[in-house]
């Protein structure tokens, strides 16, 4: 018997590789993406392409404002997005691009959706290796979130905890990849950019990265980017 799982789904690399990893492990995708007054929506467009590639059994867009208070650049414009960063720097402090509290938020949504379906996992894919500057995609903080998902639902003081799966936290951005392309994810309909052009700029980091990472295996990223 199959399981239902609620995927967080950015659109991007690595939530489109964790996305294909349910699949893999045969559960039912419900997958979860978010409109929370971003700096674009060019991701939503990724989450919904990667989503209907996938074939999950639902796709819901929540929309709610974190741009009412900001704190971050990628919800206030008026903060400039890092370009061209030493990868020492991206990973050493943390960043601007970090939205405040994003994950708990995220995960408190796909907490509600997955006890409505009776799921038994919710997937996400954090990553501490690229992004240890984030502290909401460190494994203690997942840790927490496991006991908080145990102790604030029915179906965790019934016994049933819903748990949270996170494929790739110990993975490095080149191991990612070379996943992504054992699961067949299709690179070229997700998205990493900060920015929301028609092309990637190749300079923020979440591009350099992921270029970096693919130029690391001798590969070519099928995202086009921008001159």
């Amino acid at each position: 018997m199959t399981e239902n799982a609620v995927i967080l789904l950015s659109g991007g690399l690595d939530s489109s590789t964790v996305l294909y990893q349910a699949k893999a492990d045969g559960c039912d995708c419900y997958a979860l993406s978010f409109d929370y007054q971003q700096r674009h929506q060019r991701e939503l467009d990724a989450a919904k392409a990667i989503a209907q590639a996938a074939g999950v059994k639902q796709h819901q867009v929540v929309s709610f404002d974190l741009g009412l208070w900001g704190g971050s650049a990628l919800t206030d414009e008026q903060l400039n997005i890092p370009r061209d960063r030493a990868p020492s720097e991206m990973t050493t402090e943390i960043p601007i691009t970090y939205v405040p509290a994003r994950n708990t938020i995220f995960l408190s949504f796909a907490l509600a959706y997955a006890e409505a379906l009776s799921a038994k996992k919710v997937y996400v894919g954090v990553n501490a290796l690229d992004y240890s500057g984030y502290p909401d995609c460190r494994p203690d903080y997942i840790n927490a979130m496991r006991e908080v998902f145990r102790l604030g639902t029915k179906q965790g003081r019934e016994g049933n905890p819903i748990e949270i799966v996170t494929p790739l936290i110990d993975l490095k951005k080149t191991e990612i990849i070379q996943l992504g392309n054992q699961l067949q994810v299709p690179w070229e309909k997700t998205w990493s950019c900060y920015q929301g052009e028609k092309l990637a700029c190749g300079v923020c980091d979440a591009c350099k990265l992921r270029l970096n990472a693919f130029d690391e295996l001798g590969l070519s990223d099928p995202l086009a980017y921008r001159e």
